[in-house]
């Protein structure tokens, strides 16, 4: 097997697992309408998946998981556990067990994603930062992947949520038979309680990290909303020019916001190989911070107007998150790298479970057109961080 060719069917993998992520979000306008929940309540279907992930990454990194437990072993029976906790979501019309799922789905991504990165990591080293970078671009084509289903007005909200699971059953199936460590494996250590305080230590995984809450503050939050975003434009514009809305115009458009991210992760990987981790991490910053602020200027005009600014923050707003982790890779020894990782994740999703309720108030507020701004601040957080870094 040669490194490409595991680069793909872990990609893939990575594709089918991650589709669990974003399945209450997809569906969570269809139980609006059957349950009678509120705005902050579908929030909270992203938010137990943050938590549940959090705590996941938490216990993994506590007990040295990704670096005791052999990845392949670790993301297989992950991505099962979580299609089955994911598909209690299809049978139950009780908004605490609603809950329960994605927190429990949430909580087995743990085993998925940071397991995907390492494993990709042991077969490449020159261009780890194109490989990590695809693994991240498969995952954020996977988070999109409800959203397309939730496009087709044909099917259900059961139908949705089993195709999620089916899809992280076939990501554990394929990952079980096809695949090995590469050459670059990393080598496996006894658990050591003080692994995490080792990584802790280290002022470059610090840095590192730093700079990726920085973008984790603006990432979740923004695609956790910014389906509903569009859905609110769409609705303004329609009712501006005198028309009917189209809901599917609005549901594909940000389906391909947060898919074009995919394409975002492999071209900041290639830039990152080239010119360097800590330029393109800045540049990328610099323009999804920007892309915040401008997109509000676009809400309720044409879609001529809101599609290109939308689209260039799908693009740019993961085009970084590999690089952070490759940096991570990089700063601490290479019996740790899969603790390192993990805790960094971590970190990373405990402060997005702030970040995604934060806009629902603001929405109240001051309304869709002036809420996207605040997140601006993480990407100029992120930059300071990471000029620090580079110094």
């Amino acid at each position: 097997m040669t490194p490409w060719r595991m680069l793909a069917l872990l990609a893939v993998a990575e594709l089918l697992g991650m589709a669990l992520w974003f399945t209450g979000s997809a569906v969570g306008p269809a139980l609006a309408r059957d349950w009678g929940v509120t705005p902050s309540q579908v929030g909270w279907l992203t938010t137990a998946v943050q938590l549940g992930f959090v705590l996941g990454t938490a216990v993994s990194a506590l007990l040295a998981l990704a670096d005791t437990v052999p990845a392949r072993r670790l993301f297989a029976l992950s991505a099962v556990a979580g299609a089955l906790a994911n598909a209690l979501l299809a049978f139950t019309d009780r908004y605490p067990v609603a809950l329960l799922s994605r927190l429990l789905a949430g909580a087995c991504l743990a085993g998925v994603y940071p397991p995907a990165m390492k494993m990709a990591a042991t077969w490449f080293q020159a261009r780890r930062g194109v490989a990590v970078g695809t693994i991240v671009g498969a995952l954020t084509v996977g988070k999109a992947l409800p959203y397309l289903a939730q496009a087709l007005p044909s099917l259900s909200v059961r139908a949705v949520v089993l195709l999620s699971s089916a899809s992280a059953l076939a990501a554990a199936a394929l990952v079980w038979a096809g695949y090995r460590d590469g050459p670059h494996a990393f080598p496996a250590r006894p658990f050591a309680w003080g692994r995490v305080g080792e990584v802790v230590r280290s002022p470059r995984w610090r840095l590192a990290t730093g700079g990726y809450l920085g973008h984790m503050a603006e990432l979740y939050s923004f695609w956790t909303w910014i389906p509903a975003f569009l859905a609110a434009h769409e609705a303004a514009r329609a009712a501006r020019v005198g028309e009917a809305a189209n809901p599917s115009v609005a549901a594909l458009t940000g389906f391909g916001v947060i898919a074009v991210g995919g394409i975002g992760c492999v071209w900041g990987g290639l830039v990152a190989d080239r010119v360097g981790r800590l330029p393109l991490v800045t540049w990328a910053l610099a323009i999804s911070g920007g892309c915040a602020l401008l997109i509000g200027a676009a809400f309720g005009r044409s879609w001529w107007l809101m599609a290109p600014v939308a689209l260039a923050w799908g693009f740019f707003v993961i085009a970084d998150s590999a690089q952070f982790s490759v940096l991570v890779t990089e700063s601490v020894p290479a019996h740790a790298v899969g603790t390192a990782l993990t805790l960094q994740l971590s970190l990373g999703f405990l402060l997005t479970t702030a970040t995604i309720q934060l806009i629902p108030p603001l929405v109240r507020a001051a309304g869709w057109a002036w809420v996207f701004p605040v997140l601006a601040v993480g990407p100029a957080l992120g930059i300071a961080s990471a000029r620090r870094l580079a110094r």
